[in-house]
């Protein structure tokens, strides 16, 4: 069966717009593409959200890309979103992730950079469709009172489902394959983002943050996502 693969493209600079769109539709994608944020989120509701994965301009008219993301990310933790800025302030690339960007890319950009970025979280995206088929022994890994489930990609807490990003996902997956194993920041960009991205490792940190406030009672005082001080961080169930 072939999964066709789908790009929503929201950049109010036609330019910079039709570039990506002509290399998305050259890599395989399907692509509807829109100058601002209200037409990307109506866009994205009329298709019923079958959507793989987002380009979002930050600064755009009307509904900015931040809120686009925000909105998007609610209701479906499943597409990748992939934040375009021109701005290179470390705020900007924080509050990205924090709205639950999958990735950014900043401008100006070259075409290796961007389908890299591009390949690596729609990777992301399909690995649900590629566990499909395995066994109910090979779907799960458990620790504690948590159980990582590899086919529905979804974490449960004593029960309780917790809602993940893919990239959340996937490092809780790294984690779970090392318990109790001290991982550096570098060995969980490489392992989640790609060896490109060496040297920014607040992406880690700040996906670190999200996860904690998703896990933890006293994500200020983590008992399971906790901090090795001069390496990075340890799974402990």
């Amino acid at each position: 069966m072939i999964f066709l693969k789908r790009a929503l493209v929201a950049e109010d600079e036609d330019s910079i717009r039709e570039f990506i769109v002509i290399n998305l539709k050259y890599n395989g994608f399907e692509v509807v593409d829109v100058p601002d944020g209200t037409s990307a989120l109506e866009e994205y509701h009329a298709s019923g959200g079958n959507f793989d994965i987002a380009l979002l301009d930050i600064m755009m008219p009307g509904v900015d890309g931040l809120e686009v993301c925000k909105r998007l990310r609610q209701e479906n933790t499943n597409i990748g979103i992939i934040m375009l800025t021109a701005k290179t302030q470390e705020m900007d690339k924080v509050s990205c992730l924090l709205m639950g960007a999958d990735d950014y890319v900043t401008k100006p950009f070259s075409l290796s950079e961007l389908l890299a970025r591009i390949d690596a979280v729609y990777r992301r995206v399909s690995l649900s469709i590629n566990n499909k088929g395995k066994s109910e022994s090979e779907n799960c890994l458990t620790s504690g009172e948590f159980v990582l489930d590899l086919r529905n990609h979804s974490l449960t807490q004593k029960g309780r489902l917790v809602e993940l990003t893919q990239v959340e996902f996937q490092i809780m997956e790294y984690f779970f394959l090392n318990q109790g194993v001290a991982l550096s920041r570098t060995d969980i960009l490489k392992k989640v983002w790609g060896s490109d991205r060496i040297g920014e490792e607040k992406i880690v940190d700040v996906n670190i943050r999200r996860l904690r406030m998703k896990i933890e009672k006293e994500p200020s005082t983590p008992k399971h996502l906790v901090t090795i001080w001069g390496v990075g961080y340890k799974w402990i169930s």
